[in-house]
């Protein structure tokens, strides 16, 4: 499904979903910098980040948490998630960037990932183990499986706001 997407401005309030290693995190970044937008990793609403361990937050927290984000003059929202927790954020996005990356193109980025966070070459918001690094390839499959079809399902209704991108060409061609 490849939708079209003609915006008369540049959005402020910009969501990217897709799977583990599509690049979604690489491209909020870019954006986020390019745009001048704050960046928030969906996983960073989930958790509390401490240099002891991270902390899940209770869905009160997470909820108030994320809704002081959205409900924000500007943001670049980034994760995986689709759940009903963070529909609001479909609906008030002014643009949906579902990343559609080949699967085999993420499986080679998952293990390129976690080989140059072992060796210290790419910092993690996550101590990166192995049974993390194995958890990665099933939450690929459950993304491709179950993700991609509950989003569409659920969220296809913004299809006016939905950009699919399968790779990054797509993505630069569309911001410049």
């Amino acid at each position: 499904m490849t939708v079209v997407v003609l915006l008369k401005k540049t959005p402020n309030k910009i969501h990217i979903i897709g799977s583990v290693g599509s690049g979604k995190t690489t491209l909020a970044r870019e954006l986020s910098s390019k745009l001048n937008i704050p960046l928030y990793e969906l996983d960073n609403v989930i958790w509390k980040r401490y240099e002891s361990g991270d902390i899940r937050r209770t869905e009160e927290e997470r909820e108030e948490h994320f809704n002081t984000i959205i409900h924000s003059e500007t943001w670049i929202v980034e994760g995986v998630h689709n759940e009903e927790w963070v529909s609001n954020s479909f609906r008030n996005a002014e643009l949906i960037i579902f990343l559609d990356t080949n699967y085999s193109v993420r499986t080679y980025r998952i293990i390129k990932r976690f080989i140059l966070q072992k060796i210290g070459l790419e910092r993690s918001n996550y101590k990166p183990t192995l049974n993390i690094f194995f958890k990665m390839f099933k939450w690929n499959r459950y993304f491709e499986e179950v993700g991609k079809p509950n989003f569409y399902n659920k969220f296809g209704i913004y299809k006016n706001k939905i950009l699919v991108v399968t790779n990054t060409k797509e993505i630069k061609n569309y911001f410049n």
